[in-house]
């Protein structure tokens, strides 16, 4: 019995600390004071009130952009500063898709300190939104963080600082692009501080550097006095589709790069829910005083030579430090560590037999893991659909991690290798594990290398000390917690819409050292006695997250609605939500089915609508032809291998235009206005070319096609729905709003050419 209840606490403790992982990096606590050199939030976030205004959606070339551009103008004038606008038309590859995005686009322009050919400092965030939402975090944290820094070093700039308050991100990194087209002082840069949000609360992440990284991280590492960052975040961000403004800054210019965003709250990110009130003024804190005191470190001088650098892993150690390490000596103590353990196995081959036996059964307890989260989302969607998590997420992340116990426990109570042999045979599959994940994220290796080295001093040390190895692997499960469990409490951020069944993954990670040091006991149970325990704790675990709400006044359900018009076709309703059954009262308002329409392979709730006026198409209007040739060959002209053909487009009141084409090789590029753009090579099918903004009305289309004919569809988005689409706005569920697509009037229509 003593066993027992023992055992229940250290269960119970291991998931009360598993729900504290997200406490592991929290900012820190706002200041009650601020003396006059430090960042003050408060004043921050006021000044951002201001320049939102009624926090209407303000996308790039909108009326609403107008008046947010000169409330941030006035601002900007009145901290007495002199800022410019640069206004002009840019097109922008779509970076991580296929495509090419165009816009007006006026960007502000400030510079401290400026000097005839000193190299400048660029400090950049965006202040355009996306249409569905005020955009107060994305990118308001960045331009409230901006102007407070401006403010704080305006009358000491020690080299030229420029903050460029860009328009045009949301459309796909065009005002970047337009900074690099004619600015005069793109070429004078040498560093780059970036400014993003992918949430509205939480810590604000360095996750993005230059490569190599070794200069901007030890820079980062020497003037930050809380950082959170880690390589492992920097190489899965080159692998996920999201982007930001340096994707464009990086194709064209090399500085030395810093990139930063808070990720806490998804739910928020691109709806109606990011606006002031959201903001945390704990996270706007940390990312003022993080980009305070690098702006001051690369502002002190020239930007350091990095390129022929060396690439550092590195991971804070809660928020008070930043561990570095070149890459190659971590590769080296992870040489070592296999040699020796070969070294061993030659030497005394019985004893390792034995142990090396437990790394496949240990393996079995993340995969066993695994299985049961996914077994458990699965079993508990079937109930309620939808992502019944959201509003609670601690909740399910916590049914997760009580079927990790579940299953290491199972697979201890298995096994009768020794404690030592457990211990050993676990960290040699910790590093296995790393070193796996490292193929597909280098940075990874950061956290999978140390706690086996501390295990590994205390084992080689037992017969010094009898309880060395114990201590070493409680050091190790320690340090595991602290740094990985850290990384998995932002990772359950990041992944908040899912797959929740990843964190199975990674808690096994954490969980297991602990889970073999409880094994003693254990002693007694057998598996057979052991299975059903475990398998009911797993299942009844899931019990508060099938009965917690799904959706929150706070955490609210995606849930936009669209009236779609395709030619030829009668108009239609839709609901692009989580795929949650529609309530009662909508149900009611027409005969609701899943499909797909022309606007990606998003599946959505569609039902019968009546036909609206006030709508109209699009239209191409031919404006010329151009041959496209071949290199030409000694002694005469190339041999067309296409066609650069012309148009000026008519919006006809929308205010975004894509022309699509859906055929491999069809589109060799395209653009608005002169701005023509070459698409990647091997970029892929279906391709995109959109123009965005009152500007676009009027504007010349250029498509430069291949010789084949190809048919090319129109889809023209009005932001706002016709006066049928009320009563089902009104029957829109409580906790709903629209999230990454703003409720819309969507026309689709095609043209061969």
């Amino acid at each position: 019995m003593r066993k027992a209840v023992a055992l229940v606490a250290i269960l119970v403790g291991l998931l009360a600390a598993m729900a504290a992982t997200r406490w592991l990096t929290l900012p820190p606590p706002v200041r009650t004071a601020n003396a006059p050199e430090q960042f003050d939030a408060a004043r921050a976030k006021a000044r951002l009130a201001r320049i939102l205004g009624d926090q209407a959606p303000h996308p790039a070339d909108s009326a609403a952009s107008d008046g947010v551009r000169d409330r941030l103008v006035a601002e900007l004038r009145a901290m007495g500063l002199r800022p410019r606008i640069d206004d002009r038309f840019a097109c922008n590859n779509l970076h991580k898709q296929s495509g090419v995005s165009c816009a007006r686009v006026r960007n502000i322009v400030v510079t401290l300190g400026e000097r005839p050919g000193a190299k400048h400092l660029l400090v950049n965030s965006h202040y355009d939104s996306v249409p569905v939402g005020p955009g107060a975090s994305d990118a308001g944290l960045g331009v409230a963080t901006m102007l407070e820094v401006a403010s704080l070093m305006k009358d000491t700039p020690p080299r030229p600082v420029t903050f460029l308050f860009n328009e045009g991100e949301e459309l796909g990194l065009v005002g970047a692009r337009a900074f690099l087209d004619g600015d005069p002082l793109r070429d004078r840069v040498d560093a780059l501080i970036n400014l993003e949000a992918r949430g509205t609360t939480g810590p604000v992440n360095m996750f993005e550097t230059s490569v190599p990284n070794g200069a901007a991280v030890r820079l980062f590492g020497s003037s930050v006095a809380h950082p959170v960052a880690n390589s492992l975040a920097v190489s899965a961000y080159r692998l996920i589709p999201n982007y930001t403004d340096v994707n464009s800054f990086a194709e064209s210019r090399k500085w030395l790069t810093l990139n930063f965003a808070p990720i806490g709250n998804e739910t928020r990110y691109h709806s109606p829910g990011d606006d002031v009130a959201a903001i945390d003024l704990a996270t706007l804190q940390h990312m003022g005083d993080q980009v305070q005191a690098t702006t001051t470190a690369l502002g002190a001088g020239p930007a350091p030579a990095w390129q022929t650098g060396k690439n550092l892993l590195f991971m804070n150690i809660g928020t008070r430090s930043l561990f570095t390490l070149p890459s190659f000596i971590a590769l080296g103590v992870v040489a070592g560590y296999l040699l020796g353990l070969g070294f061993r196995a030659v030497r005394n081959g019985g004893t390792h037999r034995r142990w090396l036996a437990t790394v496949p059964l240990l393996l079995c307890a993340p995969l066993l893991a695994t299985a049961i989260a996914w077994l458990g989302l699965s079993g508990v969607g079937a109930l309620r659909e939808g992502q019944f998590w959201r509003a609670v997420p601690q909740v399910s992340e916590l049914a997760v991690y009580a079927g990790v116990i579940a299953s290491g426990l199972l697979v201890l109570s298995w096994s009768r290798a020794s404690q030592s042999a457990l211990r050993r045979g676990w960290w040699t599959l910790y590093l296995l594990l790393g070193l796996a994940l490292t193929f597909f994220a280098p940075g990874a290796l950061v956290y999978f290398f140390v706690p086996p080295l501390l295990f590994l001093i205390g084992a080689e040390n037992q017969h010094r000390w009898r309880h060395a190895e114990l201590a070493g692997s409680l050091l190790a499960a320690l340090l595991t917690f602290m740094t990985l469990g850290a990384m998995l409490g932002l990772l359950q951020d990041l992944a908040n819409s899912g797959p929740l069944w990843i964190f199975a993954l990674f808690g096994a990670l954490v969980l297991m050292p602990w889970l073999i040091e409880a094994r003693p006991l254990l002693a007694g149970a057998s598996w057979r006695r052991a299975a059903p325990i475990a398998i009911a704790f797993a299942a009844l675990a899931w019990v508060p997250a099938a009965l917690a709400p799904a959706y929150s006044a706070d955490r609210q359900q995606q849930w936009t609605l669209q009236y779609v018009l395709e030619a030829g076709k009668p108009p239609v309703w839709s609901i692009v939500n989580d795929r949650k059954p529609l309530p009662a009262d909508l149900q009611k308002l027409g005969e609701w089915r899943q499909g797909t329409l022309p606007l990606g392979k998003r599946q959505r709730w569609l039902a019968a609508a009546p036909v609206q006026p006030g709508f109209a198409a699009p239209t191409l209007e031919p404006a010329g032809d151009i041959p496209i040739l071949s290199a030409p060959v000694t002694g005469g002209p190339g041999t067309p291998i296409g066609r650069a053909q012309l148009f000026r487009l008519r919006t006809n009141g929308a205010d975004s235009v894509s022309l699509g084409i859906d055929k491999q090789d069809a589109l060799i590029g395209g653009g608005f206005n002169g701005r023509a753009v070459i698409l990647r090579p091997g970029t892929k099918a279906p391709y995109s070319l959109t123009c965005t903004g009152r500007s676009c009305d009027g504007a010349v289309v250029q498509l430069d096609l291949g010789t084949a004919p190809v048919t090319v569809q129109l889809t023209a988005t009005h932001w706002r729905l016709p006066p049928a689409a009320a009563p089902l706005q009104a029957a829109r569920p409580r906790f709903a709003r629209p999230q990454y697509l703003p409720d819309a009037t969507i026309l689709v229509s095609r043209l061969k050419l």
